[in-house]
């Protein structure tokens, strides 16, 4: 599975990129600290297969990366997705490394 450092998403954001940020979380998960990613709960990802682009990079991250890549690997192997990086260790790295002032929960 391929996989994306907290500061190589830092700097894809931080240059303008063009890529799809998708967060795997609960709700309540969302409201306690967030990325402004676009919000799929995981047991939700089966309907919105649409909405997950083919064209472009998809970071796809949670808590600390596992729920995460599940989801990677169920849609590349049922779904044929090839532009699907895992972001490491979630969004618990980047309050770590990026941004200490999120809540860690």
């Amino acid at each position: 599975m391929k996989e994306k450092s907290v500061s190589e998403l830092k700097a894809m954001m931080d240059r303008g990129e063009d890529f799809q940020l998708i967060d795997v979380r609960e709700p309540n998960e969302y409201e306690i600290c967030n990325i402004k990613a676009t919000l799929i709960p995981m047991a939700e990802v089966p309907d919105h297969i649409d909405e997950i682009s083919k064209d472009k990079t998809v970071v796809i991250h949670c808590r600390s990366g596992a729920r995460s890549g599940r989801i990677i690997q169920y849609l590349e192997e049922n779904y044929g997705y090839e532009n699907l990086y895992n972001l490491k260790g979630g969004i618990m790295a980047w309050a770590d490394e990026i941004d200490p002032s999120l809540i860690k929960y």
